[in-house]
């Protein structure tokens, strides 16, 4: 791959972190792990940071900053946060460019991705969440009962300790920290040890935008024991965790032991349904880029593509035909369409995934690791495999789309259901009686119509069966960042109550 091997592009994260990878109480510091870790930049394979992880005494220190901030964080007003909330969103406006190039930087993401996608979008989920600060409602007061007056609160849980991935790091850790502080928590996030820089970037522009010192906390360690003692920590109420389900399962275990409040985001392998009257050359592009988002490193990127007999053989010659023409290369050029993976070691395991597919489906184009220096795989679509085979079932998590025929609108309902994920999908048609079966019928926690990986602030994000629960983003995630208290008023005044008769004395 044609790359540029300097640093001059480049997010300068050495210098800009040189004071250490955990951000606590309101400051960069180093980790006491006593071990190093590199952050690699995938495009090149060239280390971009080097710093100390955190352990269990930094995540310790996180927690008790944290902790100590709730008392202040959770009196504020809901117009003082959602003022709070407005300045972040103007710093990270300010903000855009160095946002980008760290993202870009660690992720590989071509930069038009980052300038255009991940840093816009995590600009309006804190403005959304500005907005929503002052919507905490809980149902209206009213005599449920002939004798009391009934109310809802809705009041901050404490601390949330949280977990977000490395394939979308800086909007992972917005989803993350802003429905919480929102609320009125303060958070502990650990970020995947191998993409910290904008997470770091977040937590210092909640400084800058005035958010008490201890709200926001950031540290950087392996999951094995900075997050697990995060998780498992005893005086954090509630873990959001975002990653793999087998990660997840393991998550909940640990959660469980201290009765947290658990919401989990996991795998996806979203199946992507042609119907036989759909737009073809609408369907080829939205297959194509919906497959490609972030180098397939997408829990909803399209994966399983199911179409209907009739347009099997055009979607996928066509399908082919747009997946060649993607320009693979270095992210910081301005015509780089597809970005690397996010390391050697996970293109390995994708690119064995298409080798172990040679000896039982076909090929159609793609499948062959580059020479260089960087992380990159070719777009690559794979054709005929069976319902049951490993490419279909498993999440592979990377730019490799497999197709496959059904005939009866019944068979590709059902094939889109026949994995242990729903987190997304998508169905394709001009029949409103189909999609509109569609959307009832696939169990996803999100069903696009004629387009597939759009997201917005206003609507929740999250699934069904292995892919978790709980929502991000939209006024739904208050639900798992908020504890809901009834109230209850005695209207009577009377002392001796006709109920108390069923406990002691007579009528």
């Amino acid at each position: 791959m044609d790359t540029d091997n300097g640093n001059g592009n480049r997010f300068p994260a050495n210098d800009r972190f040189a004071a250490g990878a955990q951000y606590i109480a309101g400051r960069l510091r180093p980790g006491t792990s006593g071990r190093r870790h590199e952050v690699i930049d995938p495009a090149t394979g060239h280390p971009v940071y080097s710093y100390e992880l955190a352990g269990p005494a930094d995540v310790d220190a996180a927690v008790a900053a944290a902790k100590e901030a709730f008392p202040g964080w959770s009196a504020t007003s809901p117009g003082e946060r959602s003022a709070a909330l407005h300045r972040l969103a103007g710093v990270l406006a300010e903000r855009a460019e160095e946002f980008a190039r760290a993202e870009s930087s660690q992720c590989g993401k071509p930069l038009k991705l980052t300038r255009e996608f991940d840093v816009p979008g995590t600009i309006d989920n804190a403005a959304f969440f500005a907005g929503a600060a002052r919507h905490l409602e809980g149902r209206s007061a009213g005599e449920y009962s002939d004798d009391h007056t009934s109310y809802v609160r809705r009041e901050p849980i404490g601390v949330v300790g949280s977990i977000a991935p490395w394939n979308y790091p800086l909007q992972m850790a917005a989803w993350k920290i802003l429905p919480a502080i929102a609320a009125g928590n303060t958070i502990v996030l650990k970020p995947a040890e191998i993409t910290p820089l904008t997470s770091l970037l977040f937590a210092e522009a909640a400084t800058e935008a005035g958010i008490p010192d201890g709200v926001v906390n950031i540290v950087t360690g392996a999951g094995a024991d900075a997050g697990e003692h995060l998780v498992g920590h005893p005086d954090v109420v509630m873990t959001s965790f975002t990653g793999s389900t087998g990660v997840g399962k393991r998550v909940a275990e640990i959660a469980t032991r201290t009765v947290k409040r658990i919401h989990l985001e996991l795998g996806g392998k979203a199946p992507f349904v042609v119907f036989d009257d759909a737009d073809l050359e609408a369907a080829t592009h939205g297959a194509v880029a919906a497959s490609l988002i972030n180098s397939g490193q997408d829990c909803t990127a399209a994966t399983r593509a199911y179409v209907q007999r009739p347009l099997y053989e055009a979607f996928v010659e066509q399908v082919a035909a747009l997946m060649e023409t993607v320009r693979v290369g270095d992210p910081f050029r301005a015509d780089t369409d597809l970005g690397p993976l996010i390391s050697h070691a996970h293109r390995d395991r994708v690119a064995a995934f298409v080798e172990r597919a040679r000896g039982y489906a076909r090929i159609v184009t793609g499948g062959e690791v580059p020479k260089g220096d960087g992380a990159y795989y070719p777009p690559t679509l794979v054709a005929d495999a069976a319902q049951d085979s490993e490419i279909v079932q498993a999440e592979i998590f990377g730019p490799v789309l497999v197709v496959l025929p059904f005939d009866t609108d019944d068979e590709g309902i059902a094939l889109a259901n026949d994995t242990p994920y729903g987190l997304a999908a998508s169905a394709w048609s001009r029949d409103v009686y189909r999609t509109g079966r569609a959307t009832r019928e696939i169990k996803a926690g999100c069903v696009w119509i004629n387009d597939h990986i759009p997201i917005i602030s206003e609507m929740p994000h999250g699934g069904y069966k292995a892919s978790g629960f709980g929502k991000d983003m939209s006024a739904y995630s208050f639900e798992e960042y908020t504890q809901v208290k009834h109230v209850m008023y005695d209207n009577t005044a009377v002392a001796a109550k006709d109920w108390h008769r069923t406990i002691f004395g007579d009528r």
